[in-house]
């Protein structure tokens, strides 16, 4: 063989493993948003696979199962092409050293790549035999040490997801959050679910922009999603800081403007499109009607509502807007069941659940 195709065999080599290692450290490893090519690719061509799974079934919850199982099997994926490649990249390398067999040379390259030593070159190669196994062992010890902190991030999102339901009843809602703090009588104590959630926005647009994976795991309980409870959370405050005629609270627009910036970090991952400039009059997409349906509804409920409902309105949708488009893109990106705010005129309302000294059965129902 000429001198030239062995050198260019070296270099194409050469340059396979560098994209191949380029894409597992700043997958794994880089500690900050990394718009990796080759991972993105890999992303969407297997999410467009498994989106055409589950939107081949009728009910939510079979979507569900199927969409589960997609960030384990990308990060096998993940870790199959980078095992593959690197094999074909070090073929090219034994190529260029000894311009023998092709096959045999990926034979070689096999070997050395998961430590097995069955097959090598005679002469020369030693070397390119001893670097392709480290590169092996790394490949697979990195996909080993990752696991360990997606899942603690994992577990930490979720921890605030399922305690959620205590304070917004199931499946969670905005005006639940404000109907159970009437039933208890605890405005004052919305402020510790308020700083909850402003650490969990934190939190989440510092793993979820790093690992990025964890944008699809999906909630162990279907009908309560991160993408779900992150909007009722944001609506919930929205709804406090704009309709309930009491004081509102700093905190509760400090939990709003961290979700934003969460979700705009995750929006300029996933491209997307939403307004940098926020005005009053970019629609939104929670209609007057239906937010004069849950005001109707906390009404009833005991919630002390302000006079001015247009003001109120305007209020609402001044917060809102901040997230509006970023949520609902999500609400389809992650196919996650969206709160129907016409539900709001039929679901039952929260009781009390402060009330003793009654019989039980003249007691009001307690929270749902």
């Amino acid at each position: 063989m000429s001198l030239g195709l062995r050198i260019a065999a070296g270099l194409y080599g050469l340059l396979l493993e560098v994209v191949v290692l380029d894409a597992a450290i700043r997958t794994f490893l880089l500690p900050r948003l990394a718009n990796v090519r080759f991972s993105r690719l890999v992303g969407k061509t297997m999410i467009r696979l498994f989106n055409k799974l589950a939107h081949s079934t009728t009910s939510y919850a079979a979507k569900d199962r199927v969409l589960s199982i997609y960030a384990p099997v990308l990060l096998l994926t993940y870790q199959t092409l980078w095992l593959g490649l690197s094999a074909v990249a070090f073929a090219f390398g034994f190529y260029a050293l000894d311009a023998g067999s092709l096959a045999h040379d990926f034979a070689v390259s096999g070997s050395s790549l998961f430590t097995l030593g069955v097959t090598t070159i005679p002469g020369g190669s030693e070397a390119l035999e001893y670097v392709e196994a480290g590169v092996g062992l790394t490949l697979l010890a990195l996909l080993i040490a990752f696991l360990p902190a997606m899942y603690s991030a994992f577990q930490r999102r979720e921890l605030s997801v399922s305690r959620l339901s205590v304070r917004a009843g199931i499946p969670a809602t905005p005006w639940g959050v404000l109907e159970i703090a009437q039933s208890v009588e605890s405005y004052d104590r919305l402020d510790e679910l308020w700083r909850e959630w402003e650490q969990w926005f934190i939190d989440v647009g510092e793993t979820h922009t790093t690992l990025i994976p964890l944008n699809f795991y999906r909630s162990p309980n279907p009908n309560q999603t991160w993408i779900g409870s992150a909007a009722t959370v944001l609506d919930a405050a929205a709804l406090f800081n704009a309709t309930v005629d009491v004081k509102p609270s700093p905190t509760a627009g400090l939990c709003i403007r961290s979700g934003w910036l969460t979700l705009r970090r995750l929006a300029d991952y996933f491209k997307v499109v939403y307004p940098d400039d926020v005005t009053q009059d970019i629609p939104i997409a929670i209609t007057r009607e239906e937010f004069d349906l849950v005001l109707a509804r906390l009404d009833r409920a005991g919630v002390p509502i302000v006079t001015d409902r247009n003001a109120a309105w305007n209020d609402f949708v001044g917060w809102r807007v901040n997230y509006d488009a970023i949520i609902e893109d999500f609400y389809r990106r992650f196919t996650c069941p969206r709160t129907d705010w016409h539900n709001a005129a039929v679901q039952p309302l929260f009781g009390p659940s402060n009330v003793r000294g009654e019989e039980p059965s003249k007691k009001p129902d307690g929270l749902h």
